[in-house]
């Protein structure tokens, strides 16, 4: 079966950085290099946004309130997704969660980091 794992997620004061971590599990290496990854994030009272995507040709893709401070990193032997953010703000605050796109159909979802910036 699938699982994705986020981590890397915690406390940061505002202008700092971190490193989000999305390990998968249960693909074999051919599949996952093939499927487009994303980072989402979900604020309290907000709705679900993406945030960056990497497809699998290493394009990537970002929200606009993240361009510029966010890179969103593949590594396929390890099966890793990295999402680096920097320069962080207190609207950066949220769960951040994984989510793998392979090319049978069906999405799957990490479990979600909680991120907060905060002074």
């Amino acid at each position: 079966q699938v699982q994705l794992v986020e981590s890397g997620g915690g406390l940061v004061q505002p202008g700092g950085s971190l490193r989000l971590s999305c390990a998968a599990s249960g693909f074999i290496s051919s599949s996952y290099r093939v499927s487009e990854m994303n980072w989402y994030r979900q604020a309290p009272g907000k709705e679900r946004e993406l945030v960056a995507t990497i497809t699998s040709d290493s394009s990537t893709n970002y929200a606009d309130a993240v361009k510029g401070r966010f890179t969103i990193s593949r590594d396929n032997a390890k099966k890793i997704v990295y999402l680096q953010m920097n320069s962080l703000k207190a609207e950066d605050t949220a769960v951040y969660y994984c989510k793998a796109v392979p090319p049978w159909g069906r999405d799957f979802w990490g479990q979600g980091t909680q991120v907060t910036v905060s002074s």
